[in-house]
């Protein structure tokens, strides 16, 4: 069954590892990796990485991305939205650290800053995706 507009939403927000997808070109399949990301309800869907890495160049070339975000507890659920990038704004150590707190226990969000700042020291950018596609299911419902 799929799921309401609000419980798709929610499920969103939530704080779960998401598999990105963009179309990597003619000839290969999708790029797909795992990301960290936030959303609010009724917002856009925002995602912070390094510019110039493939995933940043793959966005930047076709102006859209997909999410995927599932659970197996207690229910068996997913949520996908795809939909084109709104707007890019420059990634921030504020941003890192509030994606940093939405996942983690907040004793370890300034040590997450501190790796992250240290492992990755160039620019970041944050693609703004406005979900205009969604599927959602509860595949433990009747």
């Amino acid at each position: 069954m799929a799921l309401t507009r609000d419980e798709r939403e929610g499920f969103l927000a939530e704080p779960r590892v998401a598999a990105l997808s963009v179309d990597a070109g003619e000839g290969r399949g999708p790029l797909i990796v795992p990301v960290w990301y936030r959303y609010e309800p009724g917002g856009d869907v925002r995602v912070m990485t390094d510019v110039g890495c493939r995933k940043a160049l793959l966005i930047e070339k076709t102006g859209r991305f997909s999410l995927m975000v599932e659970c197996t507890e207690p229910r068996v659920r997913y949520v996908s939205v795809e939909g084109p990038v709104v707007r890019t704004s420059p990634g921030s150590i504020e941003l890192l650290r509030e994606v940093a707190a939405h996942y983690l226990a907040p004793e370890l969000v300034d040590r997450c800053v501190e790796i992250a700042t240290a492992r990755y020291s160039g620019e970041r950018v944050v693609f703004h995706m406005a979900p205009e596609r969604w599927l959602s299911r509860d595949l433990s419902a009747p």
